[in-house]
């Protein structure tokens, strides 16, 4: 999920773009686990309670991968990678919400929204030409 060749000539000089594939990266991580909770405390028992805990962040994993993975195996247009986005990262948000802690949530929330649209105006923007520097020889 985070690109490149490390350090900031690696990300075209744009180290901030780079801080915020590593954030977007743990946004996922963290709605992945919050999904996971929300599924093994949803109020039920036994298999249905594993199987909403284990098998909700799974899903999820499993349309990321498809969709909206860097390396995704099908390629959709924009507007339903974001709609995956949305649906993956959103649902992290209000599992945290389910699970009674609205103010994370939305805090979770609005640092993804935020997050979502600075990469794709970093990835709409060429790279800054950065300056080679004086020749060696």
């Amino acid at each position: 999920m985070v690109g490149g060749t490390g350090g900031a000539a690696g990300l075209g000089g744009r180290p901030w773009y780079g801080a915020n594939e590593v954030l977007a990266f743990l946004l996922e991580l963290a709605a992945l686990g919050f999904l996971g909770w929300w599924g093994f405390g949803a109020g039920h028992q036994g298999a249905l309670r594993v199987l909403l805990g284990v098998g909700t962040p799974l899903l999820a994993v499993v349309v990321w991968g498809l969709f909206a993975a860097p390396r995704a195996r099908l390629r959709p247009r924009l507007a339903l990678v974001l709609v995956v986005k949305a649906l993956v990262l959103g649902g992290g948000a209000a599992a945290l919400y389910g699970v009674g802690h609205p103010a994370a949530a939305g805090a979770v929330a609005v640092v993804t929204v935020v997050n979502t649209a600075v990469a794709e105006i970093f990835r709409a923007a060429p790279p800054s030409v950065v300056p080679a520097g004086p020749a060696r020889d």
